[in-house]
């Protein structure tokens, strides 16, 4: 069982309009212009980010999702500090000093794991176009450019808008933006899967009975519930990267080499001393209310020590004041997300995970 409390790719989009474009679904053309500057037929300018392109950009982004807005922090930290960025994959739509939209196209520069940089795969995060600059095809042209630049790259496969490890959103609310939904179908991207955030209020929570009898049951069955010590990060890094999602390893041990106090995680070791499965919060962006990630091995599934984590996680938030608790990423029919509707969730929003494969 296992499951991210992490919004793993990125889309705050835009309600774009889908008009007649360049580009053929399914097929990803060679560039055949300069991703400098070049001007489109609606006399937007279009070029890669430039100084100064940050608060304009982040406004613009406010008025075209006015739903998902983005504070400039969280664009200098999840998009301008990103190891992958490329100010030219950051495509600008721009009118004299007016930002019109904007489509960002990222590759690896840095590899997740190991020595793999993904050489085929590019993703785009977001796009979006502001609500004056609409209905003149111009968020076509955007996706288009960026498109042509991971093309450029040798990006034969794109998703949106799972980019790891910064992503904003794990990928499009058609419900939310109906326009860009029908834009990127046109344009050959084509659903993977879904996820879905789920929240819980936590006012009033308290461990339910029939958790704290298991978690009698296990410890008297020699299984150790505690907040992990420093040497016990070493198996929880391990335990992360190797057997879930070695962004899970990274978020860990990069919020708390940050000073996240150790008390947002519960680990559990089984009668032989192996730790087996953990839970916690605040790891993305410190968000105290934020839950995950989360993950118990496959072979403990049935033991109960996924739902006593999740209660204990839960309440040492309820202890530290939250009023509810979130995530943005998990299989709604997945075993987790079953366990979190029996701990009272609810799903907020369902994404759809993108993909449009290229001829080479």
């Amino acid at each position: 069982m296992s499951t991210d409390g992490r919004v793993t790719a990125t889309t705050d989009i835009a309600r774009l309009h889908a008009s007649p474009g360049p580009a053929g679904p399914g097929r990803l053309e060679p560039a055949t212009h300069s991703t400098t500057d070049r001007t489109t037929p609606s006399g937007a300018g279009m070029r890669g980010f430039r100084v100064g392109d940050g608060p304009r950009l982040v406004e613009a982004w406010r008025r075209s999702a006015p739903a998902d807005p983005l504070s400039p922090d969280r664009f200098r930290s999840l998009v301008l500090l990103d190891a992958n960025f490329d100010p030219e994959g950051l495509r600008v739509a721009v009118d004299g000093d007016r930002v019109l939209g904007a489509a960002y196209a990222v590759r690896r520069l840095t590899p997740m794991t190991g020595t793999d940089l993904e050489p085929d795969q590019g993703w785009i995060p977001f796009f979006f176009v502001d609500p004056a600059a609409r209905g003149r095809g111009l968020g076509r042209r955007l996706l288009t450019d960026a498109l042509d630049w991971l093309h450029g790259h040798g990006r034969t496969r794109v998703d949106f808008s799972s980019y790891t490890p910064n992503y904003i959103l794990p990928g499009l609310d058609a419900e939310a933006y109906p326009e860009a939904a029908g834009l990127l179908e046109s344009l050959g991207f084509r659903t993977l899967y879904e996820a879905v955030a789920m929240d819980r209020g936590l006012v009033g929570h308290r461990l339910p009975e029939d958790v704290a009898l298991r978690l009698d049951e296990l410890t008297a069955r020699g299984y150790r519930f505690a907040t992990p010590s420093d040497d016990d990060l070493v198996d929880l890094v391990a335990l992360a990267g190797n057997h879930f999602n070695p962004d899970w390893a990274r978020a860990i041990r990069e919020c708390l080499a940050a000073g996240t106090p150790l008390d947002r995680v519960v680990v559990v070791r089984d009668p032989s001393g192996r730790l087996v499965g953990w839970a916690m919060h605040g790891a993305y962006e410190s968000v105290d209310e934020r839950f995950g990630p989360f993950g118990v091995l496959d072979e403990m599934r049935g033991t109960g020590l996924g739902k006593v984590l999740l209660h204990l996680v839960l309440e040492r938030m309820r202890a530290r004041g939250a009023h509810s608790a979130w995530f943005l990423w998990a299989g709604e029919r997945s075993p987790a997300g079953h366990l979190y509707r029996k701990a009272g969730f609810t799903t907020t929003r369902v994404f759809r995970v993108l993909r449009r494969e290229a001829a080479r």
